[in-house]
């Protein structure tokens, strides 16, 4: 059955006992849960089959991750506190010099990366939600000196700030030009999506610095907020480099249906509160106008119901061959990894797996080491890695 489990008859359990000489059922849950997640589950996909190895357990709804040369691994928790991980014993360490940090409702610390000139500058980037007349998305950047943030500075602000705790966005992408893409949510507040002069409902584009890059489409437009590089977006938690054509993908959140995946082209407007292939929650009414309209762009995938995703990658590693060049979405309310096949920017087949098998998948990237790695959002969340059999 596609997706489904089957046990190695090679597989052996191994048994711990406690000093009374007796297996707790703590101890037994975990002993079948580690055996379900790493060692005798395997699956197989229609193009690929794997295992899921469970690597490190007991987060706090960690949100963001970003592969360090070497090996080791940052990884956001979205109450506030950045994770160093061990690349050879995957023991963490927290690192220290982060700004202050507002875990308001869907706000904290959330996404991370690094500049891609690290090697030399050892920056990284992250944003997170700042309390200051307002809440609102934010990003900084700093210098990673071993286990410490130095030389922090806030780049950008989403403005105007707001009260509520939905809809941050905020996923953070270098393009190929160097730019750092900012994605975020229109703050629950439909019309400020439609609106050049506010930041909320837009994709953000700026230089590493965050200086504005002269040729943004609304750098020259009066009263516009010239880093909005496209605007009508409802809340993108999703975003994805293609290395070969510099295509951007990105996903957003529908309301009751409607999610949608989109290819990102600077100034365009996306539709949100407009047009939707989604309803109104409880009510299930209509929202906006239609589906479509004149001026405003159709996804290129849509989901409905919604499976609520989270995090994406586009699939460059050398494990799974079959999959190179595939779309990966992770699903929080349906939670399960969804698989995106893609031809002339348009996706052409979905493939769902791992349903109910880790939980609510709030990030998914693809590692250094061709292996594609994904976080769950729960307070004992974990990361894990899909391998090849």
């Amino acid at each position: 059955m596609t997706g489904g489990p089957a046990t190695p008859a090679s597989y052996i359990p191994r048994y711990f006992v406690t000093a009374a000489g007796g297996l707790t059922l703590f101890m037994l849950a975990s002993l079948v849960s580690d055996a379900w997640a790493s060692e005798s589950a395997v699956f197989d996909s229609e193009l690929e089959r794997f295992r899921v190895n469970t690597l490190v357990r007991g987060l706090d709804h960690p949100w963001g991750l970003a592969f360090l040369p070497g090996g080791d691994m940052l990884i956001t928790e979205r109450p506030g506190r950045l994770l160093r991980i061990d690349g050879k014993s995957l023991q963490r360490r927290s690192v220290r010099g982060l700004p202050a940090i507002a875990a308001v409702g869907q706000g904290g610390l959330l996404d991370v990366t690094l500049h891609p000139g690290f090697d030399s500058n050892q920056l990284i980037y992250f944003s997170f939600t700042g309390d200051d007349d307002g809440v609102g998305t934010e990003v900084a950047r700093g210098r990673l000196a071993g286990d410490a943030l130095e030389n922090v500075e806030i780049i950008f602000r989403a403005l105007p700030k707001s009260g509520g705790g939905r809809h941050f966005g905020s996923r953070l992408l270098f393009d190929t030009n160097g730019h750092l893409l900012i994605t975020l949510g229109e703050r629950g507040d439909r019309p400020r999506a439609q609106d050049i002069s506010d930041h909320a409902g837009s994709v953000i584009r700026i230089n590493d610095d965050g200086s504005v890059p002269a040729d943004n489409p609304f750098a020259t437009t009066p009263e516009a907020r010239p880093e909005i590089y496209t605007y009508g977006n409802r809340n993108v938690q999703g975003i994805a480099l293609d290395p070969v054509s510099g295509l951007v993908w990105a996903h957003e959140h529908g309301p009751q249906g409607g999610d949608e995946v989109n290819v990102l082209v600077a100034g365009r407007n996306y539709g949100w509160p407009v047009i939707t292939y989604g309803r109104n929650y409880v009510t299930g009414t209509k929202i906006g106008e239609g589906t479509h309209k004149q001026g405003m762009e159709q996804p290129r995938h849509y989901w409905t119901p919604s499976i609520a995703p989270s995090g994406m990658t586009l699939y460059t590693g050398d494990k799974f061959p079959a999959w190179r060049g595939n779309l990966f979405v992770g699903a929080l309310k349906y939670r399960l990894l969804v698989r995106l096949e893609e031809r002339d920017q348009n996706i052409v087949h979905e493939e769902r797996m791992l349903e109910d098998v880790l939980g609510r998948i709030r990030d998914v990237r693809t590692g250094p080491d061709g292996y594609i790695y994904l976080l769950t959002d729960q307070d004992d969340g974990v990361l894990a890695r899909l391998e090849p059999v």
